[in-house]
């Protein structure tokens, strides 16, 4: 069965993510899993990626349709925008953390966390129930807050960058190159996160396969299903590839775990610099 342009767009997908699945792999080796920087959230957002693809391809490949697997290609889609944005917050909570290991601003970080968590779920769970349940109007309801909260995750990553930047003179050497690789990132991500906004919005009802009533809304060209395909390519696929290749690179080429040797010339330089609490 010759795949439609959804279908070839999923298979393109594909084969952008195989790759960085081994560089996220690569990156996770280097830095460990304990410090919790956001390179773990890139490999599982690599995964998201490629599982996503796999599904909706092989939705296209199936006959009769399985819309199992349609509901799950286009719910991973949906829901990829969370490690991305998790992923960006584990970086930028690395800029508090001292040559010695100790971090800071622990709790109002984690609290972030839970609320990219919770827009995830709604994200998910409203697909789901508008799926199993014709025109699931707490569905509808549940998708659009997650995906206001991802907007406002993202606004507040913008706020402590800015605030980080504020404050640089007292973060450690390789993280200020890290910081400028976010802050890189972030315009790109920000396109990404509105494509997600319109998107959502762009329908009351979410179909995986596109059957149910013309869409007439004056954002109807932004639906991830039935939109303009263009628009879905230059506004979610390649903005996010832009994301992950910035994020890739940094975390290669930077020698982030030198930031921790434990030099003393260094450790006297960063205390010096450092804010009295």
């Amino acid at each position: 069965m010759a795949l439609d342009t959804q279908g070839i767009l999923a298979a393109v997908t594909i084969a952008m993510y195989i790759p960085f699945l081994f560089v996220s792999i690569r990156l996770v080796m280097k830095y460990g899993m304990s410090r919790g920087d956001g390179w773990v959230l890139l490999l599982v957002f690599s995964i998201i990626r490629v599982l996503g693809g796999a599904l909706l391809v092989a939705a296209e490949d199936i006959t009769p349709a399985n819309i199992s697997l349609y509901i799950g290609g286009y719910a991973l889609e949906s829901s990829g925008l969370s490690p991305l944005l998790l992923c960006t917050l584990g970086l930028l909570h690395s800029m508090f953390r001292t040559p010695d290991g100790f971090s800071r601003y622990n709790r109002q970080f984690r609290v972030l966390q839970i609320l990219g968590m919770v827009a995830l779920i709604l994200t998910i769970t409203g697909i789901s129930n508008e799926t199993s349940f014709s025109s699931s109007s707490s569905g509808n309801i549940m998708r659009r807050a997650g995906v206001i909260l991802f907007c406002a995750l993202y606004i507040i990553l913008v706020g402590i960058c800015v605030h980080v930047w504020t404050q640089v003179g007292v973060v450690m050497r390789y993280r200020k190159q890290l910081l400028k690789a976010i802050s890189i990132a972030l315009p790109f991500l920000a396109i990404r996160t509105l494509y997600s906004v319109l998107s959502t919005f762009s329908s009351s009802t979410f179909s995986v396969t596109g059957t149910t009533e013309s869409n007439t809304s004056d954002l109807a060209k932004f639906n991830m299903i039935t939109g303009e395909w263009q628009i879905y390519l230059v506004m979610d696929m390649l903005m996010e590839y832009a994301v992950v290749i910035i994020y890739a690179v940094a975390g290669i080429v930077l020698p982030l775990n030198e930031d921790y040797k434990p030099t003393d010339s260094y450790q006297d330089e960063y205390l010096l610099s450092r804010p009295q609490m």
